[in-house]
C-alpha cells in the first residue's frame, strides 16, 4: 500500500482487508486523472477460480456495473476481459474524501449507527454489513433499487424475516448517501490474488515457488544447501547435517539435525533438536506436521499434531485423515470411532475437526511427534503405539485451538530466530561472505538479545586465523554498541585512546589476538550502563579493528628493499621532488581493508600544478648526533623547525597532529631509529652515522587538496632519508614503504596517492584480494599527441574548502565491515569502472573520460555521503556546462576541483564564468599538465652543516 498502490492518490480513505496475498509490480500504473467517488482495485484471476469469490463487471471506461459473488457461468463470463481473465475483487478500496464523507454521515443515523460501537453501546441491535456487497455495490451503474434493497449480502448468511427487514432499513440509507457516487476499477494486469482459506494445499503453494529452480530460503542457516529441492521454502530455521526437503515442501520455525528426508507436499512446523530424531528413518509426502505450545490447566505443555496435505478441514465434506477415507484409516492402524468421537455425536459432526486425535499428555512420561507419526506405519511396533496413545488424554482440534499458548510460541521462534541468526553470523563471517549483518544487529537489540551475538562475535574474533575475519568481527561488535545507544552518546567517528583501553590494544599489537578479545570483552562490559560510554566503547572497538587493519597492512613491508650505495658526505643535500596526483576512477577501493578484501584498481595522473611539481623532501647528515627537522610551503622557505635530542623528542610519532609527525615516523620507517632500543638516540646515531640527520620536507598546495599530498610527501622524505643513509630504494619498495609508515603514523590510508606521485605518467595501480598485501602498477599507453591534448584540456579549480577526510575513512570503513549492500556494490563497480576508464585513455577519447569522471564523483558520493558541500555544488553546476566531466580530488569535501573542459586552454574562460558568481569565496583556477618524470632524486655538492 505505502509503495506500490497508495502513491499518486488524491486525499481519501484506503481500506485494506487482509484475508488475501497480493502481489502487485511496482509501477502498477494507476491513473488517478480527473477521479472522483470510490475506485476498486482488481487483480486478475481465471474463471474457475472466480466460481468462489467475487467478481466486477465494468464498461470500457472502467465503472463498475456490477459486482457477483459465486456467479454463474454466464455472469463471470460476461465479466471477461480479451486475454480470458477476470478482475477478482481483491479486498482494496479506496475512497474520496467527498465520498467518504458521504459514508460518514451516515454512522450516527439509525439503523447503520448499530454497524458501531457507539449504537452498541447505545444498545442498538447489531446489523452487519459488508463494504463490497452492501456499500460499493449500491454505487454499481447496473444496480437498481429493487433488487438492491431485497439482496443480501453473501456474508450474512441465513436469517429470518426481521433480520431481512432491518437489513432492507439499512440499505435503503446507504441508497440515499451514496447513490450518486461514481465507482471506479483500476485493473493491475501483472498482479496476482490469492484468498487465504483453510487448504493445505492453497497455503503451501502463497509459501512456495512453484518453478522456481532453487529453495526459498529466508532467515535461516542450512549446512547442505543442495538438498533443498527446488521450488520449496525455508523460513526461520537451523537445519544441520543432511535435511533433504522435497519440491513444494515448506519448513518453518524448525532445529532439525540430520539425516532427515521430509517429500513433496509437506509443511513441518515448531519442531527442535529434541524431537527431530523422530523424523530420522521416515520420509514424509503430503503432511503437515507441527509442534505446539500448550497450556493446559495452566501447566505449559508441547503438543503434536499430524494431518494430510489433502485432508479437508469443512464440516459438510466428507471426511478424510492422512489423505484417506475414515475407514481406510481405521482399519490401517486400529483406531476406533469411538476413540475419536462420543457414541451420541451425530454422523454429521463426525469430523476431522471434531475427532480427539491428537495427545496433549500421557500419565508417564513426555509426548513426541512420535505419538503421532506412528499412524504412518502402524505395525512396526506390534500395537505399543496404539496402547499408549489410547492412554494419553487426547483433544480434538477444536478443543485444542484455545489452549494454545501464543505468548510461548512467540518466545520460542524468536529463540530459534537468534539461534540461527547467531550461526549465520558466525558463518558470514568465517567464509568472508558479503552479505550484511546490520539486519540481524538492529533485531538483536531492539529485542534485547544483544548478549549471545556479542558473545559469537568474541568467539569469531578471538579463533579467527585471519586478521581480516576478526577485525570485521571486532566492527561487528562496535555496531551493537552503537545501536544500543539509539542514536544518543554523541558522534561515533572519533578519538580511540582512552587509557582504560590500552591493555586489551597491547595484546592486540603483540599479536595475542585471543587475549586481546577477552580483555577487550571485560573492559566493554564497565561501559554498558548509558548511550555516551556505549558510544566511545564503540570507538574503541573500531580502534581495535584498526590495529589488526594495521598488521595486515603492515604485510606489505615484504615487498620493502634497499641495496647499500656510497654514503653521501655530510653536509650533501639530496634532494626529491615528486609531482601530485589526480585520480582519475577506483578510488576507495586502494583503501585497507577494501584493498585486500575486495583488491583494488585505481587509475591515476601524475601532474605538475602550474608547471611545478609541488612536493618535495631533502635530507643530508649532520656531524651533531641529533634529528633537525623543518617543515615549510616551499623548499627555501620552513615555517617550522624542530630538533630531536632523545628517543622521548619522537615518542609522538604515532600521533598525526603531533609537530613533525610525519618526518619523525619517517625515520622510524626507514630503519634509521628504533624508538624502542635501550641505546639512546645520540648512541644509535653516532655507532651507525657517525652524526645526526637534518630532513627538510616541503608542499606548496594547500593543506587538504585531494592531490595526494601527505602521502607523497612521505614517498620523497623516504626517498631523500635512505639516500642520505647510504641506502638506494626501487620505486615499488617505496610505495608499499609508504604503507607501512602510515600505518605506524596512524592516519591508515591507501596506496594509490604514493603510486600517482611517485610513478610518472597514467597508470593503474592494482592490489588482489589476498594478504600479504601488494601493490602492482600498469603503465597506460596513449595515442600519440593525447598527452599534450590533455594538458590543454585538464584544469585545476581549488575550491577554497579544505577537505575533511578523517572522519569519512572511518564512514567508509563501518559502511564496508557492515557490508551495507549499496557500498558492497558501489565498490565493486569503483573496480570495474576503472577498467572502462583505462580504455578510455587508451582510445584517447576525452569525451569517455568525462563521462568516467562524472560517474567516479556519483560513486565516491555513494561511498562516503556528505563529501560535496552545498558551495561545491554550486560551483560543479556553474562549470558543468563547460566540461565533459568533473571530480573532486581524493576522498571528497573540499580541495581541487579538476575538470575536462570541452575547449582547450579556458583557464581564462573559466576564470571569468566564476567571477560573474557571486558567494563561491576564495577559488582560484590552475593550469595542470601531465608529469612524465615521477619522483626525481639528486645528490646536491657537499655543504658545511650549518
Amino acid at each position: 500500500m505505502s509503495h506500490r498502490l497508495g502513491p499518486g492518490s488524491p486525499p481519501g480513505v484506503w481500506v485494506c482487508s487482509t484475508d488475501m496475498l497480493l502481489s502487485v509490480p511496482p509501477n502498477p500504473g494507476i491513473s488517478w486523472d480527473g477521479f472522483r467517488g470510490a475506485r476498486v482495485i482488481a487483480l486478475p484471476g481465471s474463471t474457475v477460480y472466480a466460481q468462489n469469490h467475487g467478481v466486477y463487471l465494468t464498461d470500457s471506461q472502467g465503472f463498475v456495473l456490477d459486482i457477483y459473488y459465486q456467479g454463474t457461468e454466464a455472469e463471470i463470463q460476461r465479466c471477461a476481459r480479451p486475454d480470458g481473465r477476470v478482475p477478482l475483487v481483491s479486498g482494496v478500496a479506496f475512497f474520496s474524501v467527498e465520498t467518504a464523507e458521504h459514508l460518514l454521515a451516515t454512522h450516527v443515523s439509525p439503523p447503520l449507527d448499530a454497524c458501531t460501537y457507539m449504537g452498541l453501546d447505545s444498545g442498538a441491535r447489531p446489523v452487519q454489513l459488508s463494504l463490497f456487497f452492501d456499500i460499493l455495490l449500491c454505487m454499481a451503474r447496473n444496480v437498481n433499487r429493487e433488487d438492491f434493497l431485497e439482496g443480501r449480502p453473501p456474508e450474512m448468511g441465513q436469517g429470518g424475516a426481521d433480520v431481512a427487514g432491518y437489513l432492507q432499513g439499512a440499505r435503503a440509507k446507504l441508497w440515499r448517501e451514496l447513490r450518486d457516487q461514481p465507482l471506479t476499477m483500476a485493473y493491475v494486469p501483472d498482479g496476482s490474488y490469492s484468498y487465504m482459506t483453510n487448504s493445505a494445499s492453497e497455503f503451501l503453494r502463497s509459501l512456495t515457488f512453484p518453478g522456481a529452480p532453487r529453495a526459498h530460503i529466508v532467515h535461516s542457516q542450512v549446512e547442505e544447501l543442495q538438498l533443498l529441492g527446488a521450488g520449496s521454502s525455508v523460513v526461520s530455521c537451523l537445519l544441520e547435517g543432511p535435511v533433504q526437503l522435497g519440491p513444494g515442501s515448506v519448513l518453518q520455525h524448525c532445529h532439525l539435525r540430520g539425516p532427515i528426508q521430509i517429500g513433496a507436499g509437506c509443511f513441518v512446523s515448531g519442531l527442535d533438536m529434541a524431537q527431530s530424531e523422530a523424523l530420522h528413518g521416515l520420509e514424509l509426502h503430503d503432511l503437515v506436521l507441527r509442534g505446539h505450545h500448550v497450556r493446559l490447566h495452566g501447566t505449559p505443555s508441547r503438543a503434536f499434531t499430524l494431518v494430510g496435505r489433502l485432508d479437508s478441514w469443512e464440516r459438510q465434506r466428507t471426511g478424510t485423515y492422512l489423505n484417506m477415507s475414515w475407514s481406510e484409516f481405521f482399519q490401517k492402524t486400529g483406531i476406533q470411532d469411538w476413540d475419536l468421537w462420543d457414541p451420541d455425536t451425530p454422523p454429521a459432526e463426525r469430523c476431522l475437526l471434531s475427532a480427539r486425535l491428537f495427545p496433549v499428555l500421557h500419565p508417564s512420561r513426555a509426548l513426541g511427534p512420535r505419538d503421532m507419526l506412528w499412524m504412518l506405519d502402524p505395525l512396526e511396533n506390534g500395537g505399543e503405539a496404539l496402547r499408549a496413545w489410547r492412554a494419553s488424554w487426547r483433544l480434538s482440534w477444536e478443543q485444542l485451538q484455545p489452549c494454545l499458548d501464543r505468548a510461548a510460541t512467540l518466545a520460542s521462534r524468536r529463540d530459534l530466530f537468534f539461534r540461527q541468526a547467531l550461526r549465520k553470523a558466525r558463518h558470514v563471517l568465517e567464509a568472508r561472505q558479503d552479505l550484511s549483518l546490520r539486519p540481524l544487529i538492529q533485531a538483536a537489540v531492539h529485542e534485547g538479545c544483544p548478549g549471545p551475538l556479542l558473545a559469537t562475535l568474541d568467539q569469531v574474533a578471538a579463533d579467527a586465523g585471519d586478521p581480516g575475519v576478526a577485525a570485521r568481527a571486532l566492527a561487528c561488535v562496535a555496531d551493537v554498541l552503537g545501536c544500543m545507544a539509539e542514536g544518543q552518546g554523541g558522534l561515533r567517528s572519533g578519538p580511540a585512546a582512552n587509557p582504560e583501553w590500552m591493555r586489551p590494544f597491547s595484546y592486540l599489537e603483540c599479536g595475542d589476538l585471543a587475549g586481546g578479545v577477552e580483555a577487550l570483552a571485560q573492559e566493554r562490559d564497565k561501559w554498558l550502563s548509558r548511550p555516551a560510554l556505549l558510544v566511545r566503547a564503540a570507538r574503541h572497538y573500531e580502534g581495535a579493528g584498526q590495529i589488526l587493519i594495521r598488521q595486515a597492512v603492515m604485510s606489505a613491508q615484504h615487498f620493502v628493499s634497499t641495496e647499500p650505495v656510497e654514503l653521501p658526505a655530510p653536509g650533501q643535500w639530496v634532494v626529491a621532488e615528486c609531482p601530485a596526483r589526480v585520480d582519475f576512477s577506483g578510488g576507495w577501493s586502494d583503501t585497507p581493508p577494501l584493498a585486500y578484501e575486495l583488491g583494488g584498481a585505481v587509475l591515476g595522473l601524475a601532474v605538475r600544478v602550474d608547471g611545478r611539481r609541488p612536493i618535495g623532501a631533502r635530507a643530508r647528515r649532520i656531524l651533531e648526533p641529533e634529528l633537525w627537522l623543518a617543515l615549510g610551503p616551499q623548499q627555501d622557505q620552513m615555517a617550522m623547525k624542530i630538533v630531536c635530542r632523545s628517543l622521548d623528542d619522537l615518542q609522538d610519532y604515532c600521533q598525526p597532529h603531533a609537530p613533525g609527525a610525519l618526518l619523525k615516523v619517517a625515520f622510524i620507517c626507514a630503519g634509521i631509529v628504533d624508538v624502542r632500543s635501550k641505546l639512546s638516540l645520540s648512541e644509535q646515531l653516532l655507532r651507525t652515522f657517525g652524526g645526526g640527520f637534518e630532513l627538510h620536507t616541503w608542499s606548496e598546495l594547500p593543506h587538504g587538496s585531494g592531490l595526494g599530498t601527505s602521502s607523497i610527501l612521505a614517498g620523497a622524505a623516504l626517498a631523500a632519508l635512505q639516500r642520505a643513509a647510504g641506502r638506494a630504494v626501487g620505486t615499488e619498495a617505496l610505495i608499499h614503504a609508504v604503507l607501512h609508515l602510515e600505518q605506524l603514523l596512524t592516519t591508515g590510508g591507501g596506496w594509490q596517492d604514493q603510486v600517482g606521485g611517485l610513478i610518472p605518467g597514467i597508470k593503474v595501480g592494482r592490489s588482489r584480494a589476498q594478504l600479504p598485501l601488494k601493490v602492482e602498477v600498469e603503465e597506460i599507453t596513449v595515442p600519440e599527441g593525447f598527452v599534450q591534448k590533455l594538458n590543454d584540456h585538464l584544469l585545476l579549480v581549488y575550491t577554497g574548502k579544505t577537505r575533511l577526510a578523517r572522519n569519512l575513512l572511518q564512514d567508509v570503513l563501518r559502511s564496508w565491515y557492515a557490508r551495507l549492500p549499496a557500498v558492497v556494490q558501489n565498490a565493486h563497480s569503483l573496480v570495474r569502472q576503472t577498467e572502462k576508464c583505462a580504455e578510455a585513455f587508451r582510445q584517447g577519447s576525452l569525451p569517455l573520460l568525462g563521462q568516467c569522471l562524472t560517474s567516479y564523483w556519483e560513486q565516491k558520493k555513494l561511498m562516503a555521503p556528505g563529501c560535496e558541500p552545498l558551495a561545491v555544488r554550486r560551483m560543479m553546476d556553474i562549470l558543468a556546462p563547460h566540461v565533459h566531466g568533473q571530480s573532486l580530488a581524493g576522498a571528497g569535501g573540499g580541495g581541487f576541483l579538476y575538470l575536462l573542459t570541452k575547449e582547450p586552454q579556458q583557464k581564462a574562460a573559466l576564470e571569468a564564468v566564476l567571477a560573474k558568481t557571486e558567494g563561491l569565496g576564495n577559488y582560484s583556477v590552475h593550469l595542470v599538465e601531465v608529469d612524465t618524470q615521477g619522483l626525481s632524486l639528486q645528490l646536491l655538492k657537499s655543504e658545511t652543516s650549518t
